[in-house]
């Protein structure tokens, strides 16, 4: 079982990027998969999580600006960044989850400067 994110880099204020995570080892379609950062000198955060059924959440502070999406065929998880601000800076990290079983990838740095 294996996630793998990418996407990150750096980037200017009002900017996009667009994250990816290539899972490998196992059907995504029966997990509810999310991304997840952690900024530095603060507690990781959900940002987005989509489930089975394709059903969305996101943290506020990234509601109208971010997209979670999945293609279960291609068995990839991606993330539509915009409008992107300082405070989005971090490192950022896909998971997947089961019946309470967690799969996590390593993460990608998104940096946004100002």
């Amino acid at each position: 079982v294996q996630l793998q994110a990418s996407g990150g880099g750096l980037v200017q204020t009002g900017g996009s990027l667009r994250l990816s995570c290539a899972v490998t080892g196992f059907s995504l379609r029966y997990y509810g998969v999310g991304w997840v950062r952690r900024a530095p000198g603060k507690a990781r955060e959900g940002v987005a999580c989509i489930s089975s059924d394709h059903k969305t959440n996101y943290v506020d502070s990234v509601q109208g600006r971010f997209t979670i999406s999945r293609d279960n065929a291609r068995k990839r998880v991606y993330l539509q960044m915009n409008s992107l601000k300082p405070e989005d800076t971090a490192v950022y990290y896909c998971n997947a989850e089961r019946s309470g079983i967690y799969y996590w990838g390593q993460g990608t740095l998104v940096t946004v400067s100002s």
